[in-house]
């Protein structure tokens, strides 16, 4: 089913409203949400709204006041999210570090006891499309479902990794897990009764599987690179629990939440270095090179990293958000439970 942007999140705002968020915390939350689907992060974005309007009704999300702050020292800076809202959290720390990059170069935000942030490529496309360079990372410490490369045994979440910039002509924006696949993907799938496109997962005894039911029976998710080469998504792994975790002081190790998770963000300023006229001549150039490679199939010419997403943002906008039904019976369901009844919209151009 299609909707119409601005309905959806209207209707996103109207409902976190009713369970207790103050208004300019829903405004960015149900941005953030829409924006994951617009882009075509659909495990990422409105079908997270149940189940974060039932953790806030089960107590489990901080929704009033500020993240503490433990210490900011110049361009660095340690926050305790408190389990406030992660999308709000984000973009704050976003303009913390955006504003002290335009005066030295480059600055950092670590954020413990955050609430879920969804989908990375919100915010690496904001930042690239504001001039700067985003790397933004993210764990979960309860969020233990993926075997180190070689074991058989849940350690790590999928831990995200973000990147953007802005190479003169629209913004590239990275949104990957560490893993070869996510958490959310593997529900879905097992919810709706499907395998997973390939073998991403094994089983107790260290078989690689397509099931997703697999996780219930003390399955693993396996590291990027999957069988073969998964030793490469088990290092960047560990060097998103470095830059979260070991720099934050709260890791695995530490009593935590569901949902809760932990957040490094980094943003550079290219006029400290080259300048972001050269910046964005050096990557137009590699995009142009990108563009022009020939590809295996001549029907599927070879994309940047976000470019599919933002061409559906472009068409989704026009048509409307692409949802899957149970999305929608959700979304109406908490819209008569909280008093917001919701009446979807044939997509027409709004914007978010």
């Amino acid at each position: 089913m299609r909707c119409d942007a601005q309905t959806l999140t209207q209707h996103a705002i109207a409902l976190l409203q009713a369970v207790g968020m103050p208004e300019d915390k829903a405004h960015v939350v149900a941005h953030v949400l829409v924006e994951g689907d617009l882009l075509g992060h659909w495990t990422h974005g409105l079908r997270l709204l149940p189940a974060y309007l039932e953790h806030i009704q089960a107590g489990g999300m901080t929704l009033e006041g500020d993240p503490e702050v433990i210490s900011e020292r110049g361009v660095v800076a340690l926050w305790d999210g408190r389990c406030l809202p992660g999308h709000w959290l984000t973009f704050k720390a976003i303009e913390w570090a955006s504003e002290r990059a335009k005066l030295q170069g480059m600055a950092a935000v670590c954020i413990k006891r955050t609430h879920h942030i969804a989908a990375l490529a919100p915010y690496a496309r904001h930042v690239a499309q504001n001039g700067q360079v985003l790397l933004m990372m993210t764990s979960a410490p309860l969020g233990g479902s993926v075997a180190p490369f070689g074991g058989t045994e849940a350690l790590f979440s999928p831990s995200p990794l973000g990147f953007g910039y802005g190479d003169g002509h629209q913004p590239v924006m990275v949104d990957v897990s560490t893993s070869s696949t996510t958490n959310n993907k593997i529900i879905q799938y097992s919810r709706d009764g499907k395998l997973l496109e390939h073998p991403w997962l094994q089983d107790d005894q260290g078989r690689a599987t397509n099931d997703p039911t697999v996780m219930q029976r003390k399955g693993t998710v396996l590291p990027v690179g999957g069988k073969d080469s998964g030793h490469k998504g088990y290092g960047l792994a560990l060097t998103v629990e470095a830059l979260t975790a070991g720099l934050s002081g709260h890791g695995r190790d530490d009593p935590s939440l569901p949902w809760m998770g932990t957040l490094f963000l980094q943003i550079i300023e290219p006029d400290f270095f080259a300048g972001r006229e050269v910046f964005a001549q050096k990557m137009a150039w590699v995009s142009d090179r990108v563009h022009a490679n020939r590809p295996i199939d001549p029907q599927q010419p070879v994309r940047l990293p976000g470019e599919r997403g933002l061409a559906q943002m472009k068409q989704q906008l026009a048509s409307g958000v692409e949802l899957a039904d149970s999305t929608v019976d959700a979304l109406k369901a908490w819209g008569d439970k909280l008093g917001h009844p919701f009446y979807p919209q044939p997509g027409h151009a709004s914007a978010t």
